[in-house]
């Protein structure tokens, strides 16, 4: 049984522009399904040697451009944080292809879901940021949106692909954690710093298995597009929205790709989405859009603070 106590707090007012960022943010890396599964010849490892590619060149161009130097360098010498976040990045990255490479598409997409709750602990332990009643609800009807839109495919899993999606959740949540513990900080270089260590690991799991650094023009012009605009904007989106908007509400709105991915593989390569598939985006839209307007309301309303014995 949980055991909570309520403590009077104001509530705090979360801008919808930024709100919206967030969302944007989730909008924007969705687009990468289309491209990654138009990708037919590439595997997982040598697309993500070239998306790698894509975000290192467009990065390293901006800072360039802004008189700012060279980003990757201060992805390894701006201290521990940035080195976790690149860290932590690399890890949702990776474990989420693996995931989508051993397991069924619908298990990998509901255990990385669980991001908000693994924000909601680490937010909690490190930032001691507060849960608000509205936040707590926000996460149950997302997720339960979730659960309806992969219920069906959930006995399908594979053990390891499961325990690489929930490691994917893991690292996106650090890095969630990461931007909030100091908002004024340039994040930039997180980007091409994961980026230069998914290059060396996908080149070396590439040449291990015998196969080309160098896959057909047409996948990796995809992989490029991916890289370059989608990974690239969608994050800034993410780390701008991340200066006024708490950690845990950062990782819900940024549910929006789960949403999205299905649409597009629709629209673009006709992949017929089930009912169940669009009653759970609904619901998480919902939840999502409610968060926001309620967010954006002056209210007061009692926080949620874990008591003895109560499980956070």
């Amino acid at each position: 049984m949980t055991a909570t106590t309520a403590a009077p707090s104001t509530h705090t007012r979360v801008p919808v522009g930024a709100s919206l960022m967030a969302c944007l943010a989730g909008l924007t890396w969705s687009f990468g399904a289309v491209t990654a599964k138009s990708s037919h010849h590439a595997d997982a490892w040598q697309y993500l040697i070239w998306r790698s590619i894509g975000i290192m060149v467009v990065v390293e161009v901006v800072g360039l451009t802004r008189g700012k130097g060279w980003t990757l360098p201060k992805a390894f010498t701006s201290g521990k944080p940035m080195l976790l976040g690149c860290a932590s990045l690399f890890l949702a990255s990776i474990g989420f292809v693996y995931a989508l490479k051993t397991t069924t598409g619908a298990n990998a997409a509901f255990l990385s879901s669980i991001v908000p709750l693994i924000a909601v602990i680490l937010a909690r332990i490190f930032l001691g940021e507060r849960l608000t009643r509205v936040t707590i609800a926000a996460i149950a009807l997302a997720l339960f949106g979730l659960a309806v839109m992969v219920l069906s495919d959930l006995s399908a899993g594979n053990m390891a692909g499961n325990m690489a999606a929930l490691g994917s959740a893991f690292g996106f949540a650090v890095y969630t954690v990461c931007v909030r513990s100091d908002p004024e900080r340039d994040w930039s270089p997180a980007l091409p710093g994961y980026a230069a260590l998914m290059i060396v690991v996908c080149g070396i799991v590439t040449l291990s298995n015998g196969n080309t650094l160098l896959p057909p023009a047409r996948d990796t012009s995809y992989a490029l597009l991916h890289g370059a605009v989608f990974i690239v904007v969608g994050t800034m989106l993410f780390n701008a929205a991340s200066r006024t908007v708490p950690a845990v509400a950062m990782t819900i709105f940024a549910q929006t790709e789960t949403v999205f991915v299905p649409m597009w593989v629709f629209l673009v390569l006709h992949e017929q989405p089930k009912v169940a598939t669009l009653l759970g985006g609904a619901i998480v839209l919902t939840a999502v859009i409610g968060k926001g307007v309620l967010d954006a309301r002056p209210a007061n309303e009692h926080v949620v603070e874990p008591g003895p014995g109560s499980i956070a």
